[in-house]
């Protein structure tokens, strides 16, 4: 896959996926030890819907350098984010339609409709649209200033 790289799975679940995907193997289908991610971003339409300039995010609450922005980003069917961090833009995401499967390190969580999560200074993530309808959400987050 284009745009994708491996990623290690922790020991003792690459250990167990391993032993139970040995049959598998030997009927010719390779072990899914590895997760892949990816490091392009592929079907997403980004639209900023609003945003809160950095002189007014100076003024009111003393953050310079950086503004409050709202968009609405949509993945279609296939689509996906690349493998990013949120280390330096807090977010707060609300499902708006569809459903978006967030691949981290540690595994994966489906995010549907109706549902909210938070990207935080430990968030380093990245997502696919493995439905057959677009999905989309509204993410509020703060970003330096360009």
């Amino acid at each position: 896959m284009t745009g994708t790289k491996q990623v290690k799975r922790p020991t003792a679940y690459r250990a167990l996926l391993c032993a139970s995907s040995a049959m598998l193997t030997f009927a010719g289908v390779p072990a899914l030890a590895d997760e892949v991610y990816p490091t392009e971003h592929a079907g997403l339409k980004v639209e900023q819907l609003g945003v809160v300039p950095a002189v007014s995010m100076a003024a009111q609450v003393g953050l310079s350098k950086h503004i409050l922005l709202l968009r609405r980003i949509t993945i279609e069917p296939g689509g996906q984010i690349a493998r990013h961090s949120a280390d330096k833009t807090p977010a707060v995401v609300y499902m708006e339609s569809g459903t978006w499967t967030e691949g981290r390190d540690s595994g994966e969580t489906v995010h549907s409709a109706g549902e909210t999560f938070i990207e935080d200074a430990d968030t380093v993530h990245w997502f696919f649209n493995r439905g057959d309808e677009s999905a989309s959400a509204l993410v509020c987050d703060i970003k330096p200033a360009s």
